[in-house]
């Protein structure tokens, strides 16, 4: 399995627990929390259901009827509730051969519907039914893609599951690393820029990944998927946030708000984008974004919490509004913007967001990664027409005295620091210095795809870092 080495330890850590275990795996769609579950536990299930999606109440309890028939449950009656339902599902664990019991729920939420009483006969279920088994035997994982609704009624359960639940696991996206190494494994061959540019668009979100093709080039692979009439990503912004918020007409207007924004902004400036109240509308979307990976939540400068900036960091997300939306089908769209102005504005924006994505990766490699580090964004208004504004969207904090302001370049050749770019850098030091006043050590730092070409003016550089750091296992 790529990856997911540590969330591989967390399962194995469970299972050796002497008592019934209740897991819950969560994170946005195509994530592979599913197929993390059951490459780990395929032939330990004592029972694996999966609900339905848009199915009705009866629908449901007709699914897990099935579900309890195919592992065993041979006369099983038809369903009345899910009391009944999970009643049947402890007598079919009861009858189970002695051992470990693995029981899998994917896609509980859509299994809750209008008035259902699902929570409440789950947690009845768990606390009267299994937690009493003198064996304590049953490993149980729930599981699915509403990441709002598995928190909300399983993560923070008020009610018959409060303090129940013995791990979560948050599945997040796979880092360029563990990309690079599935595309080998699925034998797509890419130059390095190519697989910088297919991060950019689809993120680490395996499933894209998985429907690259290594019969085609990279350009046709983004044109089949993303711009061709029947694409498989052609229409996935949709279905990507209807399949995870219940209701996401705030998460879009969010989303779209900050698909223009290309520094973070706070909440006071989301409500003048958005038209949203500030209030629990606002403030449960932003977590609900924040929980499944689309939005970067950080403080500027030495700010408190309450003045934290949000920024849309979900690549398909914004490859979506840069290029997607609205554009008609065209078989050959990406194949023709390579190389074009348009294409390379877009790298120049992504490959930051791909920095602020792997600050593991760049803390490693600056050698800093057992020293506390606060990670920050600075900006500074311009105060008239002539004195300018700046900004720097990540800078490092350190606690032995050292702050990198770190600047991020993606060129396909290593980057040329001229004598005008040299005066940016430092008057952009100088300005940090006198905004901030702080007395640190303020080094600058350069993130190259390619590195630094020598030079005269290459060494206003304290530090330099190149994609091949990016790349580095953490």
């Amino acid at each position: 399995m790529i990856g997911r080495k540590e969330e591989l330890k967390a399962l194995d850590w469970d299972m050796s627990r002497p008592e019934s275990q209740l897991v819950v795996v969560y994170g946005r769609r195509r994530i592979g929390k599913t197929y993390l579950i059951r490459e780990k536990f395929s032939d330990q299930f004592v029972f694996y259901h999966t609900g339905v999606r848009d199915g009705s109440l009866r629908d449901q309890l007709n699914a897990f009827r099935a579900s309890l028939i195919q592992y065993g449950y041979r006369k099983c009656p038809r369903l009345c509730n899910w009391i009944d339902a999970f009643t049947r599902l402890s007598e079919l664990i009861a009858a189970a051969p002695e051992g470990r019991k693995v029981v899998f729920i994917d896609e509980m939420p859509w299994m809750d519907t209008p008035r259902s009483k699902l929570v409440s006969s789950f947690e009845y279920f768990w606390n009267n039914q299994v937690l009493v088994r003198k064996e304590r035997d049953v490993f149980m994982v729930v599981c699915g893609s509403a990441t709002s609704w598995i928190v909300e009624n399983i993560v923070h359960n008020k009610g018959g599951l409060h303090d129940r639940l013995t791990d979560r696991i948050w599945l997040r996206p796979f880092t360029l690393r563990e990309c690079s190494d599935y595309a080998a494994y699925l034998g797509i061959p890419l130059s390095r820029h190519e697989l910088c540019q297919a991060y950019m668009i689809f993120g680490g979100v395996p499933y894209y990944w998985s429907l690259l093709r290594g019969d085609r080039s990279f350009a046709q692979n983004v044109d089949a998927l993303c711009f061709s009439e029947h694409g498989k990503l052609r229409d996935e912004f949709g279905y990507l946030y209807s399949s995870l918020f219940h209701d996401a007409t705030a998460h879009l207007k969010i989303v779209t708000a900050l698909a223009s924004c290309k520094a973070g902004v706070t909440r006071e400036e989301l409500v003048e984008k958005t038209g949203i109240t500030n209030g629990g509308t606002l403030k449960k979307a932003l977590e609900d974004l924040v929980r499944c990976d689309f939005l970067r939540q950080f403080n500027a400068w030495h700010k408190k919490n309450r003045d934290s900036l949000f920024q849309l960091i979900d690549n398909f997300t914004l490859f979506h509004f840069s290029f997607m939306n609205g554009t008609v089908h065209d078989n050959n769209f990406w194949m023709n913007a390579v190389g074009g102005a348009r294409l390379a504005n877009w790298e120049g924006q992504s490959f930051e967001r791909l920095c602020l994505l792997h600050i593991d990766q760049i803390k490693k490699a600056l050698g800093i990664s057992g020293i506390g580090c606060e990670v920050y964004s600075w900006r500074t208004r311009a105060n008239s027409a002539s004195e300018k504004g700046a900004q720097i969207d990540l800078v490092l904090e350190r606690q032995d005295g050292n702050v990198n302001l770190c600047e991020m370049k993606f060129y396909r050749t290593p980057y040329e620091i001229t004598a005008e770019e040299e005066t940016k850098l430092l008057n952009r030091r100088e300005a940090f210095r006198a905004d901030t006043g702080t007395s640190a050590n303020c080094r600058i730092t350069i993130i190259a795809a390619e590195g630094i070409k020598p030079g005269v003016h290459s060494a206003v550089a304290q530090n330099t870092l190149t994609l091949d750091d990016l790349l580095c296992a953490t």
